[in-house]
């Protein structure tokens, strides 16, 4: 039986919603309430091994190659064709700690396979929700960052678990296009769970960002939406409860990677 490879939704064309039953699997694990340490963080790393395997094939260009192989010394006529991953190009993995810290280690040491170590680089933001007294996020707030140059032509990726209200991504990316020299290639959010509202949020003031996520959750929905097509009715998709965490979701991602529930 073949499995469709991304979710069919109505979103637009920068949104990629993989769709993968050992993945979708291993991801409800991880939401578990049963699943603690270390599992958790092993879980996470074939997640976003897979994602950024995935976003590194569509997104990034691809070169024809031809080269030796072991045998060639026997067959001097015979060498390996095929296509891989553009040298030329560069990446920058940003850490938004604390939930983005292991994914973007991941995915920085992935890109090293893909790319020359002096064109990868990775960044580090600390991030933290802002609330009002009804617990509801009304922002994000940086409390220190150490970016180590420009984004001239780069490829700058956001590995955050979970895409929930999208202020911190909103806010990471604005910072890039209006503080670090430029301009990016392309700016790609990886996330393990989104949101419509998210979605909506990021998209609307950054329509250019390109989403790939492993989970679209929309739990609060009207029974009517939630048998329509993903953004049919974009604005009654519901996937945040009052205080602004996902639901069905898995919890604040941010604690149980790091065992520190504060």
């Amino acid at each position: 039986m073949a499995f469709q490879q991304e979710l069919s939704h109505l979103y637009g064309p920068q949104v990629h919603i993989i769709d993968n039953p050992f993945l979708s699997g291993l991801l409800a694990r991880l939401c578990s309430p049963g699943c603690y340490q270390p599992e958790i963080n092993r879980i996470v790393e074939v997640l976003y091994t897979h994602l950024i395997s995935v976003t590194v094939n569509n997104e990034f260009d691809i070169e024809h190659f031809e080269e030796p192989t072991r045998m060639t010394e026997l067959h001097p006529d015979k060498k390996l064709k095929g296509k891989r991953i553009a040298s030329h190009q560069k990446a920058v993995s940003i850490n938004l700690a604390r939930a983005g810290t292991y994914p973007s280690h991941i995915c920085y040491n992935f890109l090293h396979f893909a790319l020359p170590a002096q064109n990868v680089r990775q960044d580090h933001i600390f991030a933290a929700r802002v609330t009002n007294n009804k617990d509801m996020v009304t922002g994000a707030e940086f409390g220190g960052m150490k970016i180590g140059g420009d984004v001239q032509g780069a490829h700058v990726i956001f590995p955050d678990p979970m895409g929930a209200t999208g202020n911190t991504m909103v806010t990471a990316v604005s910072h890039y296009k209006t503080h670090i020299q430029g301009p990016a290639k392309k700016f790609i959010a990886l996330n393990l769970i989104v949101t419509p509202e998210y979605l909506k949020n990021v998209l609307t003031v950054h329509p250019d960002v390109v989403i790939y996520a492993l989970r679209l959750d929309r739990g609060l929905s009207p029974q009517a939406v939630l048998d329509a097509t993903p953004g049919q009715y974009w604005d009654q998709e519901r996937g945040l409860n009052d205080k602004h965490y996902i639901v069905p979701g898995g919890g604040g991602f941010g604690e149980i990677m790091n065992n520190s529930f504060v």
